[in-house]
């Protein structure tokens, strides 16, 4: 507790703005995402309930950790991870900026190696996650999922999306070439609150807390198919809950024989 100071109550008018610019997010993704919600847990649970299997590739700041191995989370979802990384200890000199620098989801090869190193085969679903869209990687595997016969499911922001250029050489962005489309309704530039004594400056992404909002509404749907079928999928219980541990363990033995 603060000594010797005046505490005021004052709000803050950013974050004011920013709860309500993110309510209207959020409104947005309720509103207009129930069909496409529906259609993607459609997929989902026919896959699982014929031995496929739920897998996730997120190009964003969000879903490999907050939809993966989280309380009141399923445990059927796999994310893909994929790692490349240069290491050069050079000593210290003025290196001029790169205009070739390349990020990873520009690197055009690197969809078909991802697709032939995971473990996946016809029927699965791949559920890509960028919220711009439009570079190569998301693009492309998107593209090669398809012709390997696997579902695609894409989380991205179609208003955003669409005002950016496209970096792959078929012009198409990811919400057009996946079998599903979930929009994260954020706009173009992510950011929500404009700061006049930042000359117009931007400030409070949207993105994360949207595709996750996205995310559990969309596990919240896969879950609700499962039960109407009578069918119980594996769920895991918070570690802080008591019997946890041996809670999980049995869930986890039950999604490896059933699949869900």
């Amino acid at each position: 507790m603060l000594q010797g100071a005046t505490i005021r109550k004052e709000k803050s008018m950013l974050r004011e703005l920013y709860f309500s610019a993110l309510k209207e997010v959020l409104r947005q993704i309720e509103e207009s995402q129930g069909t496409a919600m529906d259609a993607a847990a459609s997929l989902i649970v026919d896959c699982v309930m014929n031995g496929g299997t739920w897998n996730l590739y997120d190009t964003g700041h969000m879903l490999m950790t907050e939809a993966v191995g989280r309380a009141g989370g399923l445990m059927m979802v796999t994310p893909i991870r994929v790692e490349a990384r240069v290491e050069h200890q050079v000593r210290p000199r003025a290196i001029p900026p790169n205009p070739n620098r390349l990020f990873l989801d520009q690197i055009r090869d690197l969809p078909e190696f991802i697709l032939s190193q995971a473990q996946l085969r016809a029927g699965d679903v791949l559920m890509i996650g960028s919220v711009s869209g439009v570079n190569v990687l998301p693009v492309e595997l998107a593209i090669r999922a398809r012709r390997m016969g696997l579902k695609t499911i894409g989380l991205t922001s179609v208003a955003a999306s669409a005002q950016m250029t496209p970096q792959h050489e078929s012009g198409q962005r990811l919400y057009e070439v996946v079998d599903v489309v979930l929009d994260q309704c954020v706009p173009y530039g992510d950011a929500l609150v404009e700061v006049d004594e930042l000359e117009g400056q931007r400030i409070c992404a949207a993105s994360g807390i949207a595709a996750s909002y996205v995310m559990w509404a969309l596990q919240a749907t896969v879950v609700e198919q499962l039960v109407r079928r009578g069918l119980r999928p594996s769920v895991y219980r918070s570690n802080h809950l008591p019997g946890a541990g041996e809670f999980n363990a049995t869930m986890r033995t039950q999604y490896l024989r059933q699949g869900y």
